[in-house]
């Protein structure tokens, strides 16, 4: 509603006009039942008498109306003092003017209920809000800037306890992100790590083979050929003496000599039922493994293989030695060792040929079926290829494909799973190409 000056009227609550429409109500039935109105419902308004008019008489002057319908506007409605008068028919009233008192009528009357009620007109209508939904909203954004709060002040502690950057004394231009490590950069903690492998002669069993000289036990009771090797190469193996000629696992080459120089061992045997080109034996444990191989390379079809020099005494080997001097002079070292440095001379070592009715040599053995299925076969009975090509330069040696070295099944197997192509790689040893001195 806009008063003529153009300002909204507040509008009363709901709980006002009803209060007032009750009360209109109340006097109009009063007045259809000619009721007396308190002293308090008395009205006394002056209506303008041109701007009412019966249904059937619009246009009419006042006196020209029927008495019955004629209205004092200053008399009560209801009961007078004295007398009981018919109540008037009501009459609507028309026009701009009337309608402006009946609403002014309307508001006292309105202004009345609410100061009974005691209601604030001017309050707001009531709205069917949602408490609890609203509540939870309120409390989602309270724990929002309480949080965001929480996290300002705790990264502002935190920069506070940092060190300033370098070139910054201050500390006013270091940022929280320049102190912090990136991830990368945090320590690594310590893993703990495994106590290491304890040494192979502490195991009894290891000590009980070596004094029995019984070499292959004591390797299997270490572990095994790798285990040995590589306690061998790791310092873990304190009883084991490569230098010791009695060994399967001796390591004789140009820079390690036989010990002592002119050793020989006992228990040399012929194999059995290998053919001997010129009569050598070798220690008992190659002579068996020697007559094995011959064996399973007859039973799976390759022919023949036999011996064709196996032990060499030092004094053998001073002959041996000298004659191929004598044939090829300085380039000698590379086909012939030297009395006391050859393998042959600790019986462990056997030069095979090849045969099918008569016999081949030594340079022929490679073109054989019989000379590649040594090379392939040969670590099964526990035997290495010592001489092969592309090892020179570690051994000292042109590649020799005959030439065999026993050292056992443990380590010809361990020896032919890791590829290794010199004993003096696969003990961790230095290169031997050229005799010390």
């Amino acid at each position: 509603m806009t008063e003529p000056g153009g300002l909204a009227t507040p509008r009363a609550a709901p709980e006002t006009r009803r209060a007032a429409r009750a009360m209109r109500e109340e006097a109009e039935r009063r007045a259809r039942t000619q009721e007396p109105a308190a002293p308090a419902d008395v009205v006394s308004f002056e209506l303008p008498t041109d701007d009412f008019a019966p249904a059937s008489a619009a246009g009419a002057s006042p006196s020209a109306l029927p008495p019955e319908l004629r209205v004092h506007a200053a008399a009560p409605v209801g009961r007078t003092s004295g007398a009981t008068a018919p109540a008037p028919p009501r009459v609507r009233p028309r026009g701009r003017a009337a309608r402006e008192t009946h609403r002014k009528l309307g508001e006292r009357r309105a202004a009345r209920a609410a100061e009974m009620l005691e209601v604030d007109e001017h309050a707001p209508p009531v709205r069917h809000a949602q408490p609890r939904r609203l509540t939870r909203r309120l409390a989602v954004v309270a724990g929002l800037v309480t949080g965001g709060a929480l996290l300002v002040g705790s990264a502002a502690m935190t920069a506070m306890m940092l060190p300033p950057a370098a070139g910054d004394p201050t500390g006013a231009a270091t940022s929280l992100s320049a102190q912090l490590p990136a991830v990368e950069q945090l320590p690594v903690p310590d893993v703990q790590q495994s106590p290491p492998a304890a040494d192979i002669c502490t195991l009894p069993d290891v000590v009980s083979a070596l004094q029995t000289g019984a070499d292959e036990a004591a390797i299997v009771a270490a572990g095994g050929g790798e285990a040995f090797r590589a306690a061998v190469v790791e310092g873990r193996a304190s009883c084991v003496d490569l230098g010791d000629s009695s060994r399967v696992w001796a390591v004789v080459d140009k820079a390690r000599p036989a010990s002592p120089i002119d050793y020989r061992p006992v228990g040399l045997v012929l194999p059995d039922g290998v053919r001997n080109v010129e009569g050598g034996a070798l220690r008992s444990d190659a002579a068996s493994a020697l007559s094995s191989l011959a064996a399973a390379a007859l039973a799976s079809g390759v022919g023949e293989i036999a011996l064709e020099s196996g032990f060499r005494s030092y004094q053998t080997q001073q002959e041996t030695y000298g004659r191929h001097v004598a044939e090829r002079g300085d380039g000698a070292d590379q086909v012939s060792a030297r009395p006391g440095f050859s393998e042959h001379q600790l019986g462990l070592g056997a030069d095979v040929v090849a045969c099918a009715g008569a016999c081949g040599s030594l340079d022929g053995l490679a073109a054989t079926p019989q000379g590649q299925w040594v090379a392939e076969h040969a670590w099964e009975h526990g035997w290495i290829v010592r001489y092969v090509d592309g090892a020179t330069p570690v051994t000292g040696y042109l590649p020799e494909p005959w030439h065999l070295r026993y050292v056992g099944p443990e380590l010809a197997k361990a020896y032919h799973d890791g590829g290794w192509t010199s004993l003096e790689d696969f003990f961790g040893l230095g290169p031997a190409p050229d005799y010390l001195g």
